[in-house]
């Protein structure tokens, strides 16, 4: 099976900027590196596999088809929905946020 696009939406892209801008303002340079590796590879994984994803909050907040990858070197997730011709990423949240308030404010 041919692997999916991994297309970012727009506060995807902005939540990956302030989680770099955060590890650069910290002085931790390799954390900001090693995380945008990571997102990388993740991206190429659930591109070829986007059911690997867990559903939790597609039932707990009632959005069918909402799935998460855990970043786990950096506990960041992903939430995303696979779509026909690609992967709709909506947004990379820290796990220790409040998900469902940010989740929600998506574009």
């Amino acid at each position: 099976m041919k692997p999916k696009a991994v297309v970012p939406r727009e506060q995807a892209r902005r939540d990956v900027e302030e989680i770099v801008e955060y590890f650069l303002a910290e002085d931790v340079e390799t954390a900001a590196f090693g995380f945008i590796d990571d997102l990388e590879k993740a991206y190429v994984h659930i591109g070829r596999h986007p059911a690997s994803g867990s559903l939790r909050y597609a039932h707990e907040l009632n959005l069918p088809g909402v799935r998460a990858w855990v970043l786990t070197r950096y506990a960041y997730l992903i939430f995303y929905v696979e779509q026909a011709d690609r992967i709709d990423v909506w947004r990379v949240l820290h796990g220790e946020r409040h998900i469902p308030a940010w989740l929600r404010h998506e574009d």
